[in-house]
């Protein structure tokens, strides 16, 4: 079972602040877009979450920075998905420059939302492994 999933990013210029390394809040777009990707490896893409009225909502992130990403660099980026009882699970997501440089190391909590009631499905590992047609992405 996979419990690891990893994206490769390459840093734009655009995405840079004025000391030339990468803006603050870029570093939660590459956490997105790493943690929608291991969404869409487990065959839960948005169309098939609106269908089943659920979808993933981020409650808590904090990002510890260690190095800073500059233009040109490429960043790999990791999801792991802790899941335990209750309404909640875990996202911790390591950042590492494509020379093997640890960068940044960002770690969440979300959860999975009624899309009708607007409140947390109950047992969001449950009905994610449902609807996946590869739940171990998301080590289901």
């Amino acid at each position: 079972m996979a419990d690891l999933f990893q994206v490769r990013i390459a840093v734009r210029g655009y995405e840079l602040d004025l000391q030339g390394h990468v803006n603050q809040a870029v570093y939660l777009q590459y956490g997105e877009h790493a943690r929608w990707q291991a969404f869409l490896a487990a065959g839960l893409g948005p169309d098939t979450l609106v269908t089943a009225g659920v979808g993933p909502v981020v409650l808590e992130t904090t990002i510890r920075y260690l190095k800073e990403l500059r233009a040109g660099d490429e960043v790999d980026v990791t999801c792991r998905f802790l899941w335990g009882e209750g309404k909640t699970f875990r996202v911790e997501q390591d950042y590492t420059r494509a020379d093997g440089v640890p960068v940044a190391a960002v770690t969440g909590v979300a959860g999975l939302l009624d899309r009708s009631t607007r409140r947390l499905v109950d047992d969001p590992a449950g009905r994610l492994r449902t609807l996946a047609t590869d739940p171990s992405w998301l080590a289901l």
